[in-house]
């Protein structure tokens, strides 16, 4: 088997296999409608656009990006390819209302382009909604200290995903993109540690960060 090359922007993007876990979208829907946003919204790294069943009552329309197109990509997702490193996306500037990377930013060499690239598509006071893996949790630290590698970014893992970001370093990005009032909430959602089991709702209610596997970020695009 050929291996994967960092510089094979569809391979890369197929290895992630187009989909994320249910809670990560559930969570993305709960955010979106507490911001309430609607309207046109782009699914950057859409995958197979499974996150657009999550929201779809909320907007009007979906435009799609990825690097790859997936065959069972929903009919109502306008779909554009581009490479997600490139720094920029085929889409007007202020063009969309909202401006979702579902488990993306961790795929790419770039992160801080690639946010300037969302903000940039979305209008002043529309909203940036980006998730990624928690590596502040119990088990990403304790694989950390294991084997010298957050949990998520283990060798079966690369070259797909690239680059680790902390909390902090979400919040720094999006400020340096123009990006305020931004929130941090995560999925509650996660896996004990040496275990295929998850922890139970009421733990990982009461402490989120250390029992979330992923993070989400949302901010709103400021004055242009």
């Amino acid at each position: 088997m050929t291996p994967i090359t960092n510089s094979d922007v569809a391979a890369r993007a197929r290895q992630s296999l187009g989909a994320s876990e249910e809670a990560i979208y559930r969570t993305v829907a709960d955010v979106l409608a507490r911001r309430g946003a609607s309207g046109l919204v782009a699914d950057v790294g859409c995958g197979s656009g499974r996150l657009w069943s999550y929201i779809a009552p909320r907007f009007g329309g979906c435009i799609g990006i990825d690097a790859v197109r997936y065959d069972d990509l929903p009919p109502a997702v306008q779909f554009h390819e581009a490479d997600l490193d490139a720094g920029t996306l085929p889409v007007a500037p202020g063009a969309v209302d909202a401006a979702l990377a579902v488990e993306t930013i961790e795929h790419l060499e770039n992160p801080r382009a690639f946010v300037r690239a969302l903000a940039r598509i979305t209008r002043p006071g529309g909203v940036v909604v980006i998730t990624t893996p928690n590596q502040l949790s119990l088990l990403s630290l304790l694989t950390l200290a294991a084997r010298g590698r957050f949990s998520a970014f283990q060798e079966n893992t690369y070259p797909a995903h690239l680059t680790a970001l902390l909390e902090v370093d979400l919040r720094r990005i999006a400020a340096e993109a123009g990006l305020v009032d931004v929130q941090i909430d995560f999925t509650r959602s996660g896996r004990l540690p040496l275990t295929r089991r998850h922890y139970p709702r009421i733990v990982s209610t009461v402490f989120p960060r250390a029992c979330s596997d992923n993070i989400v970020m949302s901010a709103v695009r400021g004055p242009a």
